[in-house]
């Protein structure tokens, strides 16, 4: 039997046809008319999605590009810079800080636990001289989605700047960059927006801005004044991924479309068909309940289950692709990414593979329990009445 792939890892995300048939269109000029018109609509088009009157700054990066631009653009050698992390993703912001000569305060919590508020408000009354706090809004290694209301908050109330790593969350999980007082946030083309990696979207407030101007780092690619200004004429300052622009831009128009709320509800009611499903199979739900993503399940496995033969079966035999652990959690988790286009049909599809794959590894029966809980999911059915 073959089986078309079924890329279901938290990114990059599977290209809807109108976004690859956009991709396939001749490359234009990056300095003339058209591709000025394309910029402005794809900025627009994300201050809608960012909720955000702000500027949004589109960078050819990867996401990672885009929170290594903050740091550059916000933190001087020896600055005090405050990072909370409960995860590989928050690891790696902390990394980039270090890497610009920041003295790093980490806020550390165990993973798959959320960052808490009040953990928060603690290290900044300590720490009083961290003019930057570095959050993760969606921790993609663990599945956890900290709350990122209330974390920016404390820092807001505190005058401290937020910075927010948005890239796996914004576009599928709501967001409210000015109502929730956050001074810069950053996401990436290759997940939610339905494009393939090669852009970076970053907001940046006006008291981000003031910070800029005093902040001392070198910074050459990633120097936010010299890409505004060029993006005030229409451009950016260095060769963009043009086909990538084709592709945000139908991606955008695609979330538009649909209507925000209701790509909201989508990727909440497939991540809970997901949870529902694996939970059926056996598998343990890494995070914790009340903060698990929309966008990617984190799981740990039966006993005696070995992650990398489960996930190289369900390729090779089913076609689904899925992520294992990262960082410390490597081999002992699976991770299914839901997030860009995806419908009931493909969790059913995941699920299935899975139950097929346990099976035939002498773990389980292949019995329908997990499938029948990702469609009773997906129909609402509440848990008690599976």
């Amino acid at each position: 039997m073959t089986f078309s792939t079924q890329l279901r890892i938290p990114g990059p995300t599977p290209l809807p046809e109108r976004v690859a048939r956009a991709m396939n269109r001749p490359l234009i000029d990056h300095r003339g008319p058209e591709f000025a018109a394309i910029l402005a609509e794809v900025t627009a088009g994300a201050k809608r999605v960012f909720k955000t009157r702000n500027d949004v700054l589109l960078l050819t990066s990867s996401g990672t590009g885009g929170l290594e631009s903050a740091v550059a653009n916000l933190v001087s050698p020896g600055d005090e810079v405050v990072v909370a992390l409960c995860g590989n993703f928050g690891e790696r912001f902390a990394a980039l800080a270090s890497a610009y000569g920041a003295d790093v305060v980490r806020l550390e919590l165990e993973w798959g636990q959320p960052v808490e508020a009040d953990d928060l408000r603690v290290v900044l009354e300590r720490h009083p001289k961290a003019k930057v706090v570095l959050l993760t809004h969606n921790e993609t290694s663990t599945g956890v989605t900290n709350p990122l209301r209330e974390l920016a908050r404390v820092a807001r109330n505190a005058d401290r700047i937020v910075v927010v790593d948005g890239v796996s969350s914004i576009s599928s999980i709501d967001i409210d960059t000015d109502g929730w007082g956050l001074d810069v946030a950053v996401s990436g083309s290759q997940k939610g927006w339905m494009a393939p990696p090669g852009f970076a979207l970053v907001s940046v407030s006006d008291r981000a801005w003031a910070q800029q101007a005093k902040a001392r780092s070198p910074r050459f690619y990633f120097d936010w004044k010299e890409a505004k200004t060029w993006a005030e004429k229409g451009m950016t300052p260095f060769t963009p991924a043009i086909p990538v622009a084709f592709a945000l831009q139908e991606g955008l128009r695609m979330l538009e479309e649909e209507g925000l709320a209701n790509v909201y509800e989508r990727h909440a009611r497939l991540a809970r068909a997901t949870q529902a499903g694996l939970e059926a199979l056996g598998f343990q739900l890494f995070a914790r309940e009340g903060y698990r993503s929309n966008t990617v399940t984190s799981a740990v496995p039966p006993p005696g289950l070995d992650v990398n033969a489960l996930r190289k079966l369900v390729d090779t035999k089913y076609g689904v692709v899925i992520a294992g652990g990262q960082g410390k959690m490597t081999g002992k988790m699976i991770r299914v990414g839901h997030l860009g286009a995806i419908a009931g049909g493909d969790v059913v599809q995941v699920i299935w593979a899975l139950e097929q794959a346990l099976e035939e590894l002498d773990v389980a029966p292949a019995d329908g329990r997990g499938v029948t809980a990702v469609t009773a999911a997906i129909q609402g059915v509440p848990a008690a009445a599976r």
